[in-house]
C-alpha cells in the first residue's frame, strides 16, 4: 500500500510539474503574440517622432500614407549634414552615390583651395555657403528655367488635407463635437477623392472654390476648439518632416539628373553616330581615305589637333575655323577619335566637304606607338575640366566666383611622336568655335616656350599646392587654359617634356588620385615656365556655365570656348550664347533630321 501511495504521489507531482510547463509555454506564446500586434501597432499610431505614418481614423476614413520615395540622394556627400540623414537612408543611396562617382572625376576627398577646387562633377564646400558653390552650374540653370506652377490649387488642397488630419482625430473624441467631427470627415473625403483624380489645376473638377472654402471653414472650427495641443503638435511635426524630407529628395534628385544630363551623350547624337556607322558598312565600295598622305604629314601646312568623340562638335567646329579663314588651302586637321567612334567620323568627314582643307580621321587605338603604355591608347582621355570656387572676402561679405580650368589629358603627350613630322601644331578643344582667322598664330614667335595659351590669372598655381604638391615652382604663375593651344613640337622633343610628364604622373599615388586628377598635376608642372601667354583676346572661356558674360567682348574674340556643364549641343546649353555655336552647324545633312539633331 505504501509502494502504492507512493507511486500516486510521485504521479501528481509530476502532473502538477506538467501543468506549470504547460502554463509558462501558454503565457510564453501569448506575450510573444501580444509583442507582435503592439510593434505593428506602435508604428500605425506614430508613438515615435521619427515615424510619419499618420494615426488610424476610428470613423474609417481611409489616411494617406507617405510616399514610399527614398529621402537621401546622395550626390555632393561632402554638403550633407549628419543630422538629416540616417544610416538606413545613406545605405539606400549607396548605388546612386556610385554610379555619381562614376560619372564624374574627383580629385581628392579633400576638395579645398581658398575656398574650393573640384572637378566638374563634384565639388567641396561648407552647407552655409552658397546654392550656386554646392550645386555648380544647376542652380543657375534651374533660375534661368524656372517654370509657372501648374498644381497652385492642388497643392492648396493637400496642405487643408494635412491640416484636416491633423486635428481630425482629437475633434472626433469630443462628444459634443459631432456636427463639426462629420463635417471635417466629409471634406477630407471629398478632398481625397479630388486628389485621387487631379495632380494638376487643369485636372480639378468644376466648383472646386467652393470645396477649398468649406474645408477651411471646417478647419477655422476645427482651430477654435480646445483639443489636446500635443496630439496636433505630434501631427503637424510629421508632416514637417515629411515635406522637408520630399523637398531635399526632389532637390537632389533634379541635381542628379542635371549632372548625369551633362555627361551623357544625348540620344539624338548617339543615333547620329551609329546611323553613321552602320553606313559605312554598307558602302565598302567608297574609298574613305583620300591619298593625301603628304598633306598630313606636311610641316609647311597650318595642322589643327582635335581630341573628339563627338561628330557633331568636331564638325562645327571645322566648319567654323574654315569658314572664317582667309585661305584654307593650307589648312589640315587630323581628330582623333576611339574605335566606337572611328567609323562613324570616317563617314561624317566623307559625306562633309570643308572647302579646300582637308580632315584626317585618326583611331587613337590603332596607333602604333610602341614607347608609349599601351593601356593609354585603350581609352579615349578627352581635355579635362575642373571647377574652381574661389572665395574673396571684401569687407564684411564674402563673395564666390566659379570657373572651369581646363587642361590637357594623357593623350595629349603623345603628339610629337603621333606626328613626328610635324613641327608646330594647334590644339582644339571640341566645344570651342572660332570666330576669327586663326592664321595669325602661325607667325607667333614663343621665345623657347612650347606651349602658347590664354591663362587664366584668376587661379595661382599657389592655391593648387595640395594638387600640385611642394615641387619647386612659381606660387604666383597663373593656371594656363586648354581649348586652344599652339604647341611647338620641335621645342617639346627637344626637352623632352613627354618624359617629364610621365616622370610626375609616376610620381602620384594612382591608388588614390583619379587619372584626371593627376593630369591636372602632370600638365600644369610640365610646363612650368614654358607657357607662351597668348592675349586674352583669343579666346573667350565661360559660354559653358557663366551668364554674365558681355555680348560685346563674345563678338570681338577670336575663339569661344564652351568650358563648364553647359555645353552648346545639349538642350541644357546657355540659350544666348548656343547662337554662336549653331550657325557654324551644317543642318542640311539627311542624317540629323532622321536622328531628330536640333541643339
Amino acid at each position: 500500500m505504501k509502494g502504492g501511495g507512493g507511486g500516486g504521489g510521485g504521479g501528481a507531482v509530476l502532473v502538477t510539474t506538467g501543468k506549470r510547463r504547460w502554463r509558462s509555454l501558454v503565457i510564453g506564446v501569448l506575450f510573444l503574440v501580444i509583442l507582435s500586434m503592439l510593434v505593428p501597432l506602435a508604428f500605425l499610431l506614430g508613438l515615435h517622432n521619427g515615424f510619419h505614418s499618420p494615426n488610424p481614423n476610428p470613423n474609417g476614413y481611409v489616411p494617406v500614407h507617405k510616399t514610399s520615395i527614398v529621402s537621401d540622394l546622395k550626390i555632393y556627400d561632402k554638403y550633407e549634414n549628419s543630422e538629416t540623414f540616417n544610416y538606413a537612408e545613406n545605405y539606400r543611396s549607396t548605388h546612386i552615390n556610385d554610379l555619381v562617382k562614376k560619372l564624374a572625376p574627383n580629385i581628392s576627398k579633400n576638395s579645398k583651395i581658398a575656398g574650393t577646387v573640384a572637378d566638374s562633377g563634384r565639388g567641396g564646400v561648407d552647407e552655409n555657403e552658397n546654392c550656386e558653390l554646392k550645386f555648380g552650374s544647376y542652380c543657375l540653370w534651374r533660375r534661368e528655367h524656372r517654370e509657372e506652377m501648374k498644381d497652385t490649387m492642388v497643392k492648396k488642397l493637400k496642405d487643408q488635407l494635412f491640416v484636416a488630419r491633423a486635428y481630425y482625430p482629437s475633434i472626433a473624441k469630443l462628444p459634443s463635437q459631432d456636427k463639426l467631427t462629420r463635417a471635417l470627415r466629409q471634406n477630407i473625403q471629398e478632398v481625397e477623392r479630388v486628389l485621387s483624380e487631379s495632380a494638376t489645376d487643369v485636372d480639378l473638377p468644376p466648383g472646386i472654390e467652393k470645396k477649398i472654402q468649406r474645408m477651411e471653414a471646417a478647419i477655422t472650427k476645427a482651430k477654435s476648439v480646445p483639443v489636446d495641443c500635443s496630439n496636433v503638435d505630434k501631427k503637424f511635426r510629421q508632416i514637417l518632416d515629411m515635406t522637408n524630407d520630399e523637398a531635399n529628395f526632389h532637390m537632389k534628385q533634379s541635381a542628379f539628373l542635371y549632372q548625369l544630363a551633362v555627361q551623357t551623350m544625348p540620344k539624338s547624337l548617339h543615333c547620329l553616330s551609329m546611323r553613321l556607322t552602320v553606313e559605312y558598312f554598307k558602302s565598302p565600295s567608297v574609298v574613305m581615305e583620300l591619298s593625301q598622305a603628304d598633306r598630313f604629314s606636311d610641316p609647311s601646312l597650318h595642322h589643327y589637333v582635335i581630341f573628339s568623340t563627338n561628330v557633331l562638335a568636331s564638325s562645327v567646329l571645322i566648319n567654323s575655323t574654315v569658314l572664317c579663314a582667309r585661305e584654307n588651302k593650307n589648312q589640315v586637321f587630323h581628330v582623333l577619335t576611339d574605335g566606337q567612334n572611328y567609323f562613324a567620323m570616317k563617314l561624317w568627314f566623307f559625306r562633309n566637304t570643308f572647302k579646300e582643307a582637308t580632315v584626317q580621321v585618326l583611331n587613337i587605338e590603332q596607333l602604333n606607338l610602341e614607347s608609349h603604355d599601351k593601356a593609354i591608347l585603350i581609352h579615349m582621355f578627352l581635355p579635362v575640366e575642373y571647377r574652381v570656387s574661389l572665395l574673396s572676402v571684401d569687407g564684411p561679405s564674402i563673395h564666390s566666383k566659379m570657373q572651369y580650368i581646363s587642361v590637357f589629358s594623357h593623350l595629349h603627350y603623345l603628339l610629337p611622336e603621333i606626328f613626328q613630322s610635324l613641327t608646330k601644331v594647334v590644339v582644339l578643344d571640341d566645344d570651342v568655335v572660332v570666330q576669327k582667322d586663326l592664321s595669325a598664330l602661325w607667325d607667333i614667335n614663343m621665345g623657347g616656350k612650347v606651349n602658347g595659351a590664354v591663362q587664366s590669372c584668376s587661379v595661382s598655381l599657389g592655391q593648387l599646392k595640395s594638387y600640385l604638391g611642394e615641387n619647386s615652382y612659381d606660387k604666383n604663375s597663373c593656371a594656363w587654359m586648354s581649348g586652344l593651344n599652339i604647341v611647338d613640337l620641335a621645342r617639346w622633343r627637344e626637352l623632352d617634356l613627354t618624359k617629364t610628364y610621365q616622370r610626375l604622373v609616376r610620381e602620384v599615388s594612382m591608388g588614390e588620385e583619379s587619372k584626371e586628377a593627376v593630369a591636372l598635376r602632370g600638365s600644369l608642372l610640365t610646363f612650368q615656365d614654358l607657357v607662351y601667354a597668348l592675349d586674352g583676346v583669343w579666346a573667350l572661356s565661360g559660354l559653358g556655365h557663366d551668364y554674365g558674360l558681355n555680348i560685346e567682348a563674345i563678338k570681338k574674340a577670336a575663339v569661344l570656348h564652351y568650358n563648364g556643364n553647359m555645353k552648346p549641343w545639349l538642350e541644357l546649353g546657355i540659350p544666348r550664347y548656343k547662337k554662336f555655336w549653331k550657325k557654324f552647324l551644317n543642318q542640311e545633312d539627311q542624317l540629323l533630321s532622321e536622328c531628330n539633331v536640333h541643339p
